[in-house]
């Protein structure tokens, strides 16, 4: 009898649309091509829609999820989400109304996630830093990676409160000396060497490996 891989679904923003990196296709796209490599390892989908806030994939991932079960009565094992940098966004000035507030945001986001959490295995990511200096990006929304600390803290929370795995982004980017490099021009999207830095953090990140019943040992060299 042959058994059916675990399926995964990444759904996010331009961050896994994998906008910017112009050698691997993004963190993402890295990471299905590696788990490609061993025969054993999951199929994953990709997902990212540029632009999305937290609204968007709520209003969208039950039809991706039922839609990529591949055989019949089947649906996707697990779901990585990586959103909510665009919602951080103030419009107009520094100080406008943000696209979605912090607590309306914590709030979706607990609902998003209490929802999945009854049909499938369900992991997070943290956000990424940008660089302050080239805002407003499409002159006019204002990025700060004070609002991001603040959204972060929230999905941290959230993913305490519902035992949720959550890898944190922010601050260990931004703890790397050379962090704006990782950057494109615009300020926002991760670059090649951005993307390459999650992908390297995400292939041997416990609780995915857990998930995919993987280990360090048994993952192929990840792609540089």
């Amino acid at each position: 009898m042959i058994t059916a891989p675990q399926k995964l679904i990444v759904l996010g923003d331009s961050g896994v649309y994998g906008w910017g990196d112009r050698e691997g296709g993004g963190w993402c796209e890295r990471l299905r091509r590696h788990w490609m490599e061993n025969p054993g390892a999951p199929v994953l989908y990709p997902l990212g829609v540029r632009g999305d806030g937290l609204e968007n994939v709520a209003s969208r991932w039950k039809d991706e999820w039922f839609n990529r079960g591949e055989l019949r009565r089947t649906v996707p094992d697990g779901i990585l989400i990586s959103i909510g940098l665009n919602d951080t966004a103030r419009i107009g000035r520094l100080d406008g109304r943000p696209q979605l507030s912090w607590d309306a945001y914590r709030f979706g986001l607990g609902q998003l996630l209490k929802d999945m959490t009854k049909h499938s295995h369900v992991m997070v990511l943290g956000l990424t830093p940008v660089d302050e200096e080239m805002m407003p990006f499409a002159k006019c929304l204002w990025y700060s990676n004070k609002f991001s600390e603040i959204y972060e803290a929230q999905i941290e929370e959230v993913c305490l409160e519902l035992n949720i795995p959550f890898m944190p982004l922010l601050h260990s980017m931004l703890n790397e000396p050379n962090w704006l490099t990782f950057l494109e021009p615009d300020g926002i999207h991760l670059n090649n060497t951005g993307h390459s830095w999650i992908y390297h953090r995400l292939v041997n990140w416990m609780p995915l490996l857990k998930w995919s019943k993987l280990s360090r040992e048994e993952a192929p060299t990840p792609i540089l």
